[in-house]
């Protein structure tokens, strides 16, 4: 057995992970270039100032910065991403090692604030879109395909504050307008985008991390999906018209679950697991409409969404033409208590016997 010749294996990174230099050549800060570093036992801060004071808060889903702090960045705080592997300076030699490994394919994604240092500025910068064409032409040069991931959890940081974390609609057009630019941009070097990364974190995380978001976290998370499918299936639609051989995906974090028993409690709340976590987001996506259970989700936490007649136009004329998604591994869901336990990366809650 082998796999046919048009098979694309590679691998993946993501900007703010390694391409580090988030001062240079007119590049604007993210949020995550306000991350610091975490582990096992502290989690990740993002810094702010407020009053004139340099203060910190956990960064997890849900928490976002207190009302009327600024984002920014502490001398003596370490953030991973200010260097990281320094892929902005090293592509050549990093690509090169890529198609010496075999790559036929190289997921990588798009820093904003490259392109758009504040997200909303009326030109885009022209350094940014340089480098990104330097790194297509590099993956080109050794037949290697580019699959590019326009949002990869580092929108700008001044649209976060201004839009509280896509919770306005004024983030829409300032995302359709900066994905439209790549598509033009990149005609004929990319033919393969991704809109936003493991999008359906945005609900997942909240039951991950202690499992005790509120309504008012859910509200925000599930207005934020909502906003992001528009503006994901208004960015389709105009790939569409500028090059119809662009081929756009979604993509969604697969951490799925099992049934700890067969206790029809237990597979019951598998399936709804698998509803709110996978099948939500890749609905709406790649059929153009909520599912019929999405009404019960939204209901469970009191959620009263913003949709429009227009959206609901849009998201059914900007289906994606392929579904991805990034496994990480399994977990079991039951309604019974259970000693057993597992903890690790996003590993968490009851045992698998038989793992």
């Amino acid at each position: 057995m082998s796999f046919p010749k048009n098979f694309l294996w590679g691998g993946a990174t993501a900007a703010n992970q390694i391409e580090g230099a988030y001062d240079v050549d007119g590049k604007g800060l993210s949020v995550t270039d306000i991350m610091t570093a975490g582990n096992l036992d502290h989690p990740r801060m993002l810094t702010y100032k407020l009053d004139d004071k340099m203060q910190k808060t956990p960064s997890v889903p849900g928490a976002g910065l207190p009302k009327g702090a600024v984002g920014a960045i502490d001398p003596n705080e370490y953030y991973p991403n200010h260097v990281a592997i320094d892929f902005y300076h090293h592509y050549k030699e990093d690509i090169k090692m890529f198609a010496e490994m075999g790559f036929k394919t190289f997921r990588l994604s798009i820093a904003w604030t490259r392109i758009f240092p504040n997200g909303d500025d009326k030109e885009p910068n022209q350094k940014g879109l340089d480098f990104y064409r330097r790194v297509f032409e590099e993956c080109k040069k050794y037949g290697i395909e580019p699959l590019v991931t326009i949002s990869h959890y580092e929108d700008p940081l001044h649209l976060s504050e201004k839009y509280n974390d896509w919770q306005d609609r004024g983030m829409i057009d300032c995302y359709v307008r900066y994905a439209t630019t790549l598509f033009k941009e990149y005609k004929g070097l990319v033919k393969y985008w991704l809109t936003f990364n493991e999008i359906n974190t945005a609900v997942m995380f909240l039951d991950m991390f202690g499992g005790n978001g509120t309504d008012e976290d859910y509200q925000h998370a599930y207005q934020k999906l909502h906003y992001q499918f528009v503006a994901s299936a208004r960015s389709v639609k105009a790939a569409h018209e500028i090059d119809p051989n662009y081929v756009i995906g979604n993509m969604i974090c697969g951490i799925v679950d099992y049934p700890l028993t067969p206790d029809p409690k237990d597979i019951l709340l598998n399936f709804h697991s698998w509803e709110k976590n996978i099948f939500y987001c890749g609905d709406v996506q790649c059929k153009g409409k909520y599912p019929t259970f999405a009404k019960r989700l939204w209901d469970e936490h009191n959620v009263h969404l913003d949709i429009t007649d227009q959206d609901k136009k849009d998201l059914l004329e900007g289906k994606v033409d392929m579904y991805t998604f990034s496994y990480y591994m399994s977990n079991v869901v039951t309604t019974h208590e259970v000693k057993d336990k597992v903890g690790g990366n996003f590993a968490a809650g009851a045992k698998n016997p038989y793992l």
